[in-house]
């Protein structure tokens, strides 16, 4: 996106509004305009967009969501006070038990009594794990909070006979081995898991199991045709690459989407992203590598599905995405086969809550074949909620974006033309400095999601809105409610010592004239418009 984009309805470009994107004078101030049109909409929201994920990895699970031993645990042994916040969050689904630890794991360990359960070395992570917690700990935490399950098989040490076993315990009603198993443990009905992974990064070296693209398109297809005869309204996800960066990508969707084109409806994408060497304004451009990344995986599906001369559309189940500092571990490296240590523990600056809000606006944007995602992790690990065992839990700055756009992004994404002056990025070339997206509630409201990619000067938004006048487009001309985040300290983090060191704040009063709405951006933060 690099450049200015060009306004495309001149049946609505208002004539009196001079074009916004360029630099002032005096270098203090820049200013941008976003033409909206009711008529031009990229899709439905569709609400799996604000997944997360639960891995059995550092204290994700133990003493993140489950601490029975905590003075706020539930009977199930669940933080009532991290339950609270993943409501606030928003999230709709989480996916689990991994990640790299389920090509290990055996779902037969984390059921029944707990007091049975063996306790067994977990070798993504060179931890122990006890198998306290499983999947009916893990179902009746999806009860709890309200979200959708997305449950991973493991294709990496295991195969299509333990994956339809796994689906024949969580889905069959009765009558069968596994599923009178569950019965016996004490989950009368069936889960009805919909959404399912098969495997995970099974392109990556570092996975237990890794296999080539024609192995695991092949594994692929055998694992869901056997699990669609179990129960045939499954969705299920196949492995795409790693990341945009791994040296098979694109030859491996092509390759495991020749095999397994009609046997899954999505194929996933993961990306994380850091900044380097003090490069800032790459950092902040982010987005730009999501959205080539997702460009790629379209257009490799379709030529596949073109190739077919099949109608089916493959969409995209970006299931892992966040700020990771891979290279910088906040914690020393703790003593093998430990029980639940303290690995990736990020705290989050600003900085990183702006990058996780543009990342956000590029999965709206692109909501037309996103149909799943989830911010990688939910709790503790890269997470945007954080505990203490014994202790209090509280929010990252991370976890304003994703609650704002979980909260008020749901409805039909609307094309914005954007007109928006540039800057020059080393990593990803020529980016504009507003990145912004608009959804249309299905009550009516509007609400604009912008971030400012200027680390210093403030970005004057002029929000065009005439195009909503008439037309049976209803009234758009207030109230509007503006919130950023944003700090003085780029660097600002909210810690154990101040759980509030960052907080949304309230933008000035305005209110739309004569069709346009100005709104100040402040220097290198994430707003939410509301009108």
């Amino acid at each position: 996106m690099a450049g200015r984009l060009s306004y495309s309805n001149p049946l609505t470009k208002p004539k009196a509004v001079p074009t916004l994107a360029t630099v002032s004078d005096d270098q203090q101030k820049v200013t941008a305009t976003a033409f909206l049109d009711p008529h031009f909409a990229v899709g439905e929201v569709n609400p799996r967009l604000f997944g997360s994920f639960l891995e059995h990895l550092g204290r994700a699970v133990y003493s993140g969501v489950f601490e029975p031993e905590h003075p706020l645990a539930d009977e199930d042994g669940l933080r009532t006070d991290v339950l609270e916040l993943i409501r606030e969050l928003g999230t709709t689904m989480v996916r689990y038990p991994g990640g790299n630890f389920v090509s290990g794991y055996k779902w037969e360990d984390g059921v029944g009594p707990v007091e049975h359960r063996p306790r067994r070395l977990d070798l993504a992570w060179r931890t122990t794990e006890t198998n306290q917690f499983g999947l009916s700990e893990f179902m009746r935490f999806t009860a709890k909070t309200g979200l959708e399950p997305m449950m991973a098989v493991n294709l990496g040490t295991r195969g299509a006979a333990e994956a339809f076993e796994l689906l024949e315990y969580c889905n069959h009603p009765g009558g069968a081995a596994y599923s009178d198993l569950r019965r016996t443990h004490g989950d009368e009905k069936p889960y009805g898991i919909k959404l399912w992974c098969l495997g995970n990064e099974m392109d990556g070296p570092w996975q237990i199991g890794f296999k080539t693209a024609e192995e695991y398109g092949r594994l692929a297809v055998v694992a869901a045709k056997a699990m669609r005869l179990v129960d045939p309204d499954l969705e299920l996800v196949a492995c795409g690459s790693s990341g945009r960066g791994m040296p098979t990508f694109g030859q491996w969707e092509a390759t495991v989407l020749e095999h397994a084109y009609d046997a899954v409806d999505l194929i996933s994408c993961h990306a994380y992203y850091q900044e380097r060497d003090g490069d800032v304004d790459s950092f902040v451009a982010s987005a730009a590598d999501m959205e080539a990344f997702i460009d790629g995986v379209v257009a490799t599906a379709d030529y596949v599905g073109a190739k077919r001369r099949d109608p089916k559309r493959i969409n995209i189940s970006f299931d892992e995405w966040n700020v990771w500092y891979q290279e910088n571990s906040p914690h020393p490296e703790p003593e093998p086969w430990s029980v639940a240590p303290r690995l990736l523990e990020d705290l989050y600056s600003v900085t990183d809550a702006v990058v996780v809000g543009s990342l956000l606006i590029t999965l709206l944007r692109r909501s037309d074949r996103v149909t799943a995602a989830c911010l990688a992790q939910l709790v503790n690990v890269i997470a945007p909620i954080m505990t203490e065992p014994g202790g209090p839990a509280w929010r990252q700055t991370t976890f304003y974006p994703f609650a704002d756009a979980a909260r008020y992004g749901r409805g039909e994404v609307l094309r914005l033309a954007v007109e928006s002056p540039t800057h020059d990025t080393a990593v990803h070339g020529t980016v504009p400095l507003l990145h912004a997206t608009a959804v249309r509630g299905d009550d009516g409201a509007l609400t604009v999601f912008a971030v400012n990619r200027d680390t210093t000067r403030p970005l004057e938004l002029a929000v065009d809105l005439r195009a909503f006048g008439g037309h049976g487009q209803g009234d758009l001309t207030g109230p509007v409610t503006h919130t950023y985040l944003a700090d003085a300290d780029r660097h600002a983090k909210n810690t154990l010592d101040q759980q509030d060191r960052v907080t949304p704040k309230a933008g000035p009063k305005v209110a739309p004239d004569g069709g346009v709405l100005r709104v100040e951006l402040p220097p290198l933060s994430w707003n939410t418009i509301r009108l």
